[in-house]
């Protein structure tokens, strides 16, 4: 039996006022629409639900039945209603989305694009990430959300599953002798000091970053500290160190004396969205599904081929 939303509205108010007048106020309708409407239901349900005399209104024993069994779905209906549409308003306005990566930069900027089919209201403005301060930005609010490199430790943090895997390779000053090389391996770090990442890194990033030691245990010497990516390549173009990096550097940051030799051996690096966790708004949850499905069709994507916008 299929019931009018008014009904059920109109049904509920008027066992609750127990006035005719009232409830029309309430409803902002005409005391003669509240009777039709409370009519029409009398009649889909085959019976009275109120005693009406010419001074009072009240319910029978089915209208009290009914006003039992409506209640707590007619609450939830409104609440889920409600959260739906704060949700709606929580993916207007403007979006403040952190890169790390040109990989990640153009996984933002696709779903940006399709955000502005989906939600209109929602303006994205995309920004990299500094590398030596990861989640500054995010915890002060300039970020709501950022792509970053995995794995993310931090307790005030959300993140989601990653969007984008690479390999590892190491950047390598030409002349070295494991330049030469089709592969390296994580033991053969000892042979090389490598670059470490300036600022407040927390430890188990800097040791993603930069491992104090190989899989055996042996020491792996530390090279001078960087801010920025322009700054490392220069380091190890000049022979002062080698860099762990992932495999888009080969491609987005190619320069004379600089040569990307890939491991043999190393987990690939993957990236995901993190965000502040107190603070997962409806904006952020519309990013994360366009970014999940921008990444997706990335991923399914003809070789050779761009996937479709």
């Amino acid at each position: 039996m299929l019931t009018d939303r008014d009904e059920l509205d109109c049904f509920l108010i008027l066992a609750e006022e127990l006035h005719f007048g009232r409830t029309a106020e309430r409803m902002l309708l005409s005391r003669a629409r509240v009777s039709q409407l409370v009519q029409r239901l009398e009649r889909r349900v085959g019976a009275p639900l109120f005693l009406r005399t010419s001074r009072s209104v009240a319910l029978t024993a089915l209208g009290r039945q009914l006003r039992a069994d409506l209640e707590p779905h007619h609450r939830a209906i409104a609440a889920a209603l409600e959260r739906a549409a704060a949700t709606a308003r929580a993916s207007d306005g403007v979006l403040h989305v952190g890169f790390t990566t040109p990989p990640s930069g153009e996984l933002v900027l696709k779903a940006a694009d399709a955000l502005r089919t989906t939600h209109p209201g929602l303006v994205v403005e995309v920004c990299e990430v500094p590398l030596s301060d990861p989640y500054g930005l995010l915890r002060s609010g300039d970020f709501d959300v950022q792509i970053a490199e995995f794995p993310v430790r931090e307790a005030d943090l959300g993140e989601g599953p990653a969007l984008l895997t690479e390999a590892r390779v190491l950047a390598l000053p030409a002349g070295h002798p494991l330049a030469g090389r089709e592969a390296v391996t994580l033991e053969e770090l000892a042979q090389v000091p490598l670059l470490t990442v300036a600022g407040d890194q927390p430890p188990y990033r800097r040791e993603h970053q930069s491992p104090a030691r190989t899989p055996a245990g042996r020491p792996i010497r530390r090279g001078p500290e960087v801010t920025n990516m322009q700054e490392a390549l220069v380091l190890v173009a000049a022979g002062q160190g080698a860099l762990l990096t992932s495999a888009h550097t080969r491609e987005y940051y190619a320069r004379p004396g600089v040569v990307y030799v890939p491991f043999s051996d190393a987990e690939p690096v993957g990236y995901g969205l993190v965000w502040r966790a107190a603070d997962h708004t409806g904006a952020v949850r519309a990013f994360a599904r366009a970014a999940l499905d921008a990444a997706g069709r990335a991923a399914t994507a003809p070789a050779g081929r761009p996937p479709a916008p």
